[in-house]
């Protein structure tokens, strides 16, 4: 059995197992810092630290990201760095069985290591991703935790 956060990023819905997952927080607006990936919006203040913040849908689907009150900001624990993915909207809490996740061998995802499953529900399909991986392939992520040391 594994726990995740579910969390809506357009049309589809990802999932970060619970152990990553830091809090999920109001979108609030971020303070931006210059000469960042086009993928770090900023840094926000979380329990005294501040977190750079993730454009998720950027990531995925390189556009920006539209704010509306279900707007988010899942925070993370990465190897390197605590982040916050903005994401569209934070749905719940939920156990995954075992059974339900299969591995994922489409091409489409070979070029996303971060993906590592797909969880096939009777009514829906979730897609699971590694934070860790995520965070380590985007462009600039050693840049990023550097920039983030030097403000502590």
């Amino acid at each position: 059995m594994s726990k995740v956060v579910v969390f809506q990023l357009k049309e589809e819905q990802y999932a970060i197992p619970v152990e990553y997952v830091v809090s999920i927080e109001k979108m609030s607006e971020p303070t931006g810092i210059p000469h960042m990936p086009e993928y770090v919006v900023g840094v926000v203040r979380i329990r005294g630290e501040l977190v750079p913040v993730l454009d998720t849908t950027r990531i995925f689907y390189r556009r920006p990201y539209v704010v509306t009150e279900r707007t988010r900001l899942v925070v993370a624990h990465t190897e390197l760095l605590t982040v916050a993915f903005i994401v569209d909207e934070a749905k719940e809490i939920i156990d995954l069985p075992e059974e339900t996740i299969k591995q994922v061998n489409l091409l489409a995802y070979r070029n996303a290591p971060y993906f590592t499953g797909v969880a096939n529900l009777p009514d829906r399909l979730i897609t699971l991703l590694d934070p860790n991986r995520l965070f380590i392939s985007l462009e600039g992520a050693m840049d990023l935790k550097k920039q983030m040391e030097a403000t502590k």
